[in-house]
C-alpha cells in the first residue's frame, strides 16, 4: 500500500491559506448578497412606475416616491458593493502575502538541489504571478459570484409568486445557454495547464535570455538566441488563439441565447394577458424584474473562469510547499569540537550517482583541500558538509554528531560555506559585508574589511562603503565579490570554514592579498578548502584528490607527488601554466 500522504484538494488548500480571515470573508458575501438585492430595487421601482403610467396615474408624489428608492436602491448597491469588495480585498492581500512567505519560507528549508535545478523564472513565476492569481477568486468570486447566485433565485421565486408559468419561461434559455457554457467549458483545467506549462516555458526562456545577453553578444548567438526566444513567445501565442478558436461558437451562442430571457416572456406573457390570466400589472413587473436576472447570472458565468483556473494555479503553489524538505530537529545539541567525519557516503542529483560511498575524517583545526578534475565531486561533499543538501547514504558528522540531528540554525552558526558565486544582494558594500554579523557596527564591518583586502578598493567606489553593489553584485568585478564574500565570512567568525573555489576570479595580484586574508580567516579554524590553483593549498595538512566521486589518495603535496600520478599531472600542468602566462 502506498503511504505517501496525499496533497490537498486545490480547494482545500485554498480554504487552509484563507481560513484566519473567513470571518472576513463571510462578512464580504452577505454585504455583497445586500448590494446585489439593493441593485434590484431600481428594476422593481420602475416596475411600480411603468404600472402606474398604464393606470393613467397623476398622482407626481407617486413617481417621485419610487423614483426616490430607485435613487436609493441604486447608491446602496454601490456603497455595499464597495464595502463588501474592500473587505475582501483586505483579507486577499493578507492571504496572498501569507502564501508568498509560506514559499520563502518553504524554499528555505527544502534541499538546495531543489532550487539549483529548477529555473529561477518558474519560482518567480510562482511567487509573483501566480500567487497574485488568487486574487480575483478570494477577492471577488466568492462574494460576487455566491450574491450573484442566490439574488436571481430569489428574484425566481418572487416571479414565480406571480406566476409560475411566467418563471417558466423566465428560464427557458438557461438550459440551452447552459449547454453552450459546457461545450465552452469541456477540458478545461487540462486546455489551461497546457496553456500554464507554455507560458512558464517562455517565462523561463525569457529570464534566461535577458540574463545570458552578455554570454549571447560576446559568442555571435544572437541570432541562434533570439530564434529561441522568438519560437517559444510565439507559441505560446500560437495555442492561446488555436484555444480561443476551438471555443469561439460555444462563447458566442451562450452569450447570445443566455440573456435573452425576453424571448419567452414577451409572447407568453402577451399571450396569457390576452385571454385573461395574466394582470397587466403583474406582466410588467415580471417583464422588468426578469432582466435584473440576467446581469448578476452572466456575471457567475465570468467569474467560472476564474474558479477553473484555481486548481492550476493553487496546484503550482503546492508542488513547492509539497517538496520534501530537509528534516532538523528545533533544540539545539552538544558538539565535541569541530571535527568532520564523512563516512560512507553516497549521494546523487537526481538519478545520477555523483559521489560513491566516500570516507574522509577532518580533524579540527586541519586545513584540508579538495583537488581534482572538474565535475569530480569536490563542490558536492563540501555542499553536504553544509548540509545544503542531504547524502543519500551513509553519514556526516559535525563535532560527532549527524549533520541531519543538528538544528539548522544551530550548524550555521559554526559553520560559513563561501562558494565562488557567492550572492550579494542588491545593498550597499556594507550591508553585505554585515551579513556576517548583523549586530556590528560600521567600525567593525570596516575593520573587518581592512584585514580581509577590501577597504582600499571599497574607499575607490563611488559612494565607498555606501555603494550599492546592484543586482547579485553586478556592479563590481568577479574578483571584487569574492573579496567582500571573504569579508563577510570573517565578519561571521565561525569555526568551520567551506571555501569553495572563493578565489578562482582574482587576479594574481590581488590572490596574494586574498591568501594573507584568508590566513588570518582560518586561524585555530577547520578549515576545508577547494581551489583550482595548486600552489594555493600545497601547505594544506591534507589534501584530498577527487574523481569521479571517489577519493583517490590523500596525503601532503609532497607525499603526493611521489605516489599519486594524477596529482602529479595536475601540479605540472599548473606550473607549466603559471610558465605561459
Amino acid at each position: 500500500m502506498d503511504s505517501t500522504p496525499k496533497s490537498p484538494s486545490a480547494w482545500n488548500r485554498l480554504g487552509s491559506f484563507a481560513q484566519t480571515h473567513k470571518n472576513e470573508y463571510i462578512r464580504s458575501m452577505v454585504v455583497a448578497v445586500l448590494g446585489v438585492a439593493c441593485g434590484m430595487i431600481p428594476y422593481y421601482a420602475v416596475s411600480h412606475i411603468v404600472v402606474a403610467l398604464i393606470e393613467r396615474t397623476k398622482d407626481a408624489s407617486l413617481y417621485l416616491y419610487w423614483a426616490g428608492i430607485a435613487a436609493l436602491g441604486y447608491v446602496a448597491k454601490e456603497a455595499l458593493h464597495s464595502i463588501s469588495t474592500a473587505i475582501s480585498h483586505r483579507a486577499t492581500f493578507a492571504v496572498i502575502s501569507h502564501v508568498r512567505n509560506l514559499v520563502a519560507e518553504k524554499l528555505i528549508r527544502v534541499p538546495m538541489g531543489y532550487t539549483l535545478d529548477t529555473p529561477s523564472g518558474m519560482i518567480k513565476n510562482i511567487m509573483v504571478e501566480k500567487v497574485d492569481s488568487i486574487e480575483p477568486t478570494l477577492a471577488h468570486v466568492l462574494p460576487e459570484m455566491t450574491s450573484n447566485l442566490l439574488v436571481p433565485l430569489f428574484i425566481l421565486a418572487y416571479i414565480a409568486v406571480l406566476d409560475w408559468r411566467m418563471a417558466f419561461m423566465a428560464v427557458l434559455t438557461l438550459p440551452i445557454g447552459f449547454v453552450c457554457y459546457m461545450g465552452m467549458m469541456k477540458d478545461y483545467e487540462a486546455k489551461f495547464q497546457r496553456y500554464m506549462d507554455v507560458f512558464k516555458e517562455m517565462n523561463a526562456t525569457v529570464v534566461e535570455y535577458i540574463n545570458g545577453i552578455e554570454v549571447i553578444k560576446a559568442f555571435g548567438q544572437a541570432e541562434n538566441s533570439y530564434r529561441k526566444y522568438f519560437d517559444t513567445v510565439h507559441s505560446t501565442v500560437e495555442y492561446a488563439l488555436e484555444w480561443m478558436r476551438g471555443v469561439q461558437v460555444y462563447f458566442a451562442m451562450g452569450m447570445g441565447i443566455w440573456p435573452a430571457v425576453l424571448v419567452g416572456i414577451l409572447p407568453v406573457g402577451c399571450f396569457l394577458m390576452l385571454r385573461g390570466t395574466l394582470e397587466a400589472s403583474a406582466f410588467v413587473t415580471i417583464t422588468i424584474l426578469s432582466l435584473g436576472v440576467v446581469g448578476p447570472l452572466l456575471a457567475v458565468v465570468y467569474s467560472t473562469d476564474d474558479v477553473a483556473k484555481i486548481g492550476s494555479i493553487v496546484g503550482d503553489i503546492g508542488k513547492i510547499l509539497d517538496e520534501p524538505e530537509q528534516v532538523r530537529p528545533t533544540e539545539a545539541v552538544e558538539l565535541s569540537g569541530r571535527n568532520i567525519d564523512i563516512r560512507e557516503v553516497t549521494f546523487a542529483y537526481g538519478d545520477v550517482e555523483v559521489l560513491h560511498n566516500i570516507s574522509l575524517s577532518i580533524p579540527e583545526g586541519s586545513v584540508t583541500a579538495l583537488v581534482g578534475p572538474s565535475g569530480g565531486g569536490k563542490s558536492t561533499i563540501a555542499k553536504l558538509v553544509a548540509s545544503l543538501w542531504d547524502v543519500r547514504s551513509g553519514s556526516i558528522k559535525v563535532g560527532s554528531v549527524d549533520v541531519r540531528a543538528i538544528p539548522h540554525y544551530q550548524l550555521m552558526e559554526v559553520l560559513c560555506y563561501v562558494s565562488q558565486d557567492n550572492y550579494l544582494f542588491n545593498e550597499s558594500v556594507m550591508d553585505n559585508i554585515r551579513l556576517g554579523k548583523p549586530s556590528a557596527s560600521d567600525e567593525e564591518v570596516m575593520r573587518v574589511a581592512k584585514l580581509s583586502g577590501c577597504h582600499d578598493f571599497i574607499m575607490h567606489l563611488e559612494q565607498g562603503y555606501h555603494t550599492v553593489v546592484g543586482d547579485a553584485g553586478n556592479h563590481l568585478s568577479g574578483g571584487e565579490r569574492q573579496r567582500i564574500a571573504i569579508a563577510r565570512a570573517m565578519m561571521k567568525n565561525a569555526d568551520i570554514i567551506i571555501l569553495d573555489e572563493a578565489t578562482a576570479y582574482t587576479d594574481p595580484e590581488s590572490e596574494a592579498v586574498m591568501q594573507q586574508a584568508v590566513a588570518k580567516l582560518i586561524e585555530g579554524k577547520t578549515l576545508i578548502v577547494i581551489a583550482h590553483r595548486l600552489s594555493t593549498i600545497t601547505n594544506s595538512d591534507t589534501i584530498v584528490v577527487v574523481e569521479d566521486g571517489r577519493i583517490l589518495a590523500s596525503g601532503t603535496h609532497e607525499h603526493l607527488l611521489a605516489d599519486c600520478s594524477l596529482y602529479a599531472q595536475m601540479w605540472d600542468a599548473h606550473v607549466s601554466a603559471k610558465d605561459v602566462f
